[in-house]
């Protein structure tokens, strides 16, 4: 199990680092040059409220069926029929109750007409992403990763085109912007459904009324975990926007940021992604966790410690290699906010454990102590300090559910603590933070931003957080076959 986990990391960090780097840099960085942050800041205020209540597309139904089909997966073709015609049902609700909260929030219909774009973005996305979940619970994980990085190389084409070609003499808009995600979230759809009917099975739409009663009460506090968990992390830009007279501009500030940190936690994701059926089936079998959380808790960690603090070290360089405007704004944001990916990967391994654990109930306190906190922390320092604000808020909130999870792992796993692996941990922090703030003094942000990434990939090495034996081990291991045949019904 564990070689299949390196194995599969591997080919999926490989695959990412292709597309969405260039995706992220090449195309979305650009339109937000393009058309400013005050543009950019609206798209990015609606884009969160698309996200704020899209659980209600899915109700955990997602999560759900990645563990139900990697402990039973005989039983996938028998309700693939059924789970889509449940997918269907729940875009009611979400449609309605996300058009409900932006008028009463007060957005115009201008702004409404591209929210209605975004809410269709999202219900395409969550088909998608069920689609993927079949992959994943099969352990089809290569399928699942090409299928994750499909509709951005779409939108790579499609935008670059705009951006780069002789498309139009006029500059792309927002509004283009939208309709090429749309295309693409169509066109990835298509593609995923053409893989389903040849590697699992026909698709039967078919509703009911029984089994969907059954499947949402199983799969609710999946859906009240995501939901809670996405208060906390989206809510921010929204309190940005509304809060301050300059709101847009402001929330556009904090969209340059915010996306450079959800580009590194696009990796550290995805691998939270194959952790959840490894570890679900792990514990179906009643085998040991322990190899697989301390292999994948180091690298994951590790390396979030040396993109946290090289980037965070050099933010107001990354900031202004990139971006155009607020500069000086987005860089001090930055600081605080890349640091948030060092607890967010904390999360993604053992949060996804407890998750496979179906420990929800503890996970869904977790996460409303989360919304408690980081609503408070907005309420007070939002109208100080702006988007370095919500920023700093969000640091502190992932910080403590980050501590809360790891805690809850070892005493419903009775773990003890490694000392050793705490040890090599602080001492990467140190001796990386330390050599980072000497080379950016002695060379300058462009040589010492380069060696510096070098230099924490040495210590990673040197402190036995990523040994050469697993690096071997995974540049030999065989990735999970593709070629599987249809379950039986």
């Amino acid at each position: 199990m564990q070689k299949k986990l390196l194995g599969n990391l591997f080919f999926i960090i490989l695959l990412n680092l292709i597309i969405k780097p260039f995706y992220i840099f090449g195309i979305d960085v650009q339109v937000q040059n393009t058309v400013g942050p005050e543009a950019y800041g609206l798209y990015f205020t609606l884009l969160n409220i698309s996200f704020l209540f899209n659980i209600l597309l899915d109700i955990g139904l997602t999560n759900y069926n990645v563990k139900n089909t990697a402990q039973h997966p005989s039983m996938l073709t028998h309700y693939l029929g059924a789970y889509f015609g449940i997918k269907l049902l729940l875009t009611i609700p979400y449609l309605l109750i996300t058009v409900g909260f932006s008028l009463a929030v007060g957005y115009n219909l201008m702004e409404l007409s591209l929210l209605g774009f975004l809410i269709l973005n999202q219900i395409l996305a969550s088909f998608i992403l069920y689609i993927r979940s079949n992959f994943a619970g099969l352990h089809l994980f290569r399928i699942d990763a090409i299928l994750s990085i499909l509709d951005r190389l779409f939108l790579i084409i499609i935008a670059g085109f705009m951006l780069y070609g002789n498309f139009s003499e006029k500059k792309i808009t927002i509004e283009w912007f939208i309709y090429a995600q749309t295309a693409s979230y169509l066109l990835t759809l298509f593609i995923g459904i053409v893989l389903t009917r040849v590697k699992i099975g026909k698709i039967k739409l078919k509703t009911k009324r029984l089994f969907t009663i059954a499947i949402l009460k199983k799969s609710f506090p999946f859906a009240l975990l995501i939901l809670l968990t996405m208060l906390y992390t989206r809510i921010d830009s929204i309190m940005i926007e509304r809060m301050l007279p300059d709101g847009k501009e402001q929330a556009g500030i904090y969209a340059q940021v915010f996306r450079l940190l959800d580009a590194v936690n696009m990796f550290a994701f995805l691998i939270a992604g194959i952790l959840l059926p490894i570890f679900a089936r792990l514990i179906i079998e009643k085998s040991s966790i322990k190899p697989v959380l301390q292999t994948s808790g180091k690298f994951l960690t590790g390396v979030a410690i040396i993109a946290s603090i090289g980037l965070a070290l050099n933010a107001e360089f990354t900031i202004s290699s990139i971006y155009t405007h607020g500069i000086q704004a987005s860089s001090t944001a930055f600081f605080w906010l890349i640091l948030s990916f060092i607890p967010l990967s904390i999360t993604h391994v053992f949060g996804t454990l407890l998750t496979a654990n179906h420990s929800l109930k503890l996970l869904n306190q977790i996460a409303l102590l989360g919304i408690v906190l980081n609503i408070s922390l907005n309420y007070f320092m939002i109208p100080i300090l702006g988007a370095e604000g919500a920023a700093i808020a969000t640091l502190i909130t992932q910080s403590g559910t980050a501590i809360a999870q790891l805690i809850i792992v070892m005493n419903v796993f009775q773990l003890s603590i490694h000392w050793g692996i705490i040890v090599r941990i602080l001492g990467l922090t140190v001796l990386y933070t330390t050599t980072t703030k000497m080379l950016e003094t002695e060379l300058g942000n462009i040589w010492s931003f380069l060696i510096t990434f070098l230099i924490g990939l040495f210590f990673l090495f040197a402190l036995k957080l990523l040994n050469l034996k697993d690096v071997f081990s995974l540049l030999k291991t065989k990735a999970v076959p593709e070629k599987a045949n249809k379950l039986e019904t």
